[in-house]
């Protein structure tokens, strides 16, 4: 009777740990590009906080500085830098041929660039750089931000390629991009917009979500009834096994 128990516990043993890898492999990041996050605002939007999203690819080097490039093309006016622990901001300005017309007035300098130094990205981690944005531009589609991320062994990724057409092939190393979309307008927010639009909107992403949660779920329930079911099967054995060797 020991020996079938045994046997058993492990053809379950099998399944479980299959169950439990299928977790770990939905659970794993999809993407390790840079981002910006949100990656849609609404054009002529003041005040909006967004943030860089830099995960570290490397396998052995920790990220010791990120250097991101404004557009100069469609320049913003201003921003406000978060604190980040173990990092300090550097903001660049730069002059402007044209000035920028705001809620606030004309702005003769623009941002350029923002540095962060003095922290660390260790491997198999992210960190977000969050700012805000004093105004967006109006008259433009979408916002490019080419970034360096520097490695602690040297190593210096350019994300400045320009992000795939409709339909085309995903560069290697795109740049983090806005989308801007007219204010007011259905695109600017998934859900459009009227109330029944936003409500629609909001009852789908919730129906995504719960989708995501119940498929979590199912797949740590079956890990959870198949231990249970070892445990149960290895117990019954010892004992039927104990109460053999008594008689």
């Amino acid at each position: 009777m020991r020996t079938d128990a045994r046997t058993a516990v492990r053809r379950l043993a099998v399944p479980a740990a299959l169950a439990a890898g299928g977790v770990l492999l939905i659970a794993g990041p999809a993407s390790a590009h840079v981002t910006v996050q949100p990656n849609q605002a609404a054009a002529g939007a003041a005040d909006q906080v967004f943030a860089f999203r830099v995960p570290n690819e490397s396998d052995t080097a920790s990220t010791v500085k990120v250097d991101v490039y404004f557009p100069t093309d469609h320049p913003i006016a201003s921003a406000l830098v978060g604190p980040v622990a173990g990092w300090t901001s550097e903001v660049k300005t730069a002059k402007l041929a044209t000035p920028i017309q705001t809620d606030d007035g004309p702005v003769t300098d623009a941002v350029s660039e923002i540095i962060w130094t003095g922290g660390k990205i260790a491997p198999g981690q992210y960190q977000d750089f969050t700012v805000d944005f004093g105004q967006l531009p109006s008259n433009a589609k979408q916002l490019q931000f080419k970034t360096l991320q520097t490695y602690s062994d040297g190593n210096v990724v350019r994300w400045i390629d320009a992000p795939a057409a409709a339909g085309g092939t995903e560069p290697q190393h795109p740049a983090p991009t806005l989308n801007l979309t007219a204010a007011g307008s259905d695109s600017a927010s998934p859900a459009g917009s009227t109330d029944a639009k936003t409500s629609g909107g909001n009852n789908q992403a919730s129906a995504s979500s719960s989708s995501s949660d119940d498929a979590a779920r199912v797949l740590g329930g079956i890990g959870v009834a198949v231990g249970v079911a070892g445990v149960a099967l290895g117990f019954l054995g010892w004992r039927r096994g104990g109460r053999g060797s008594a008689s």
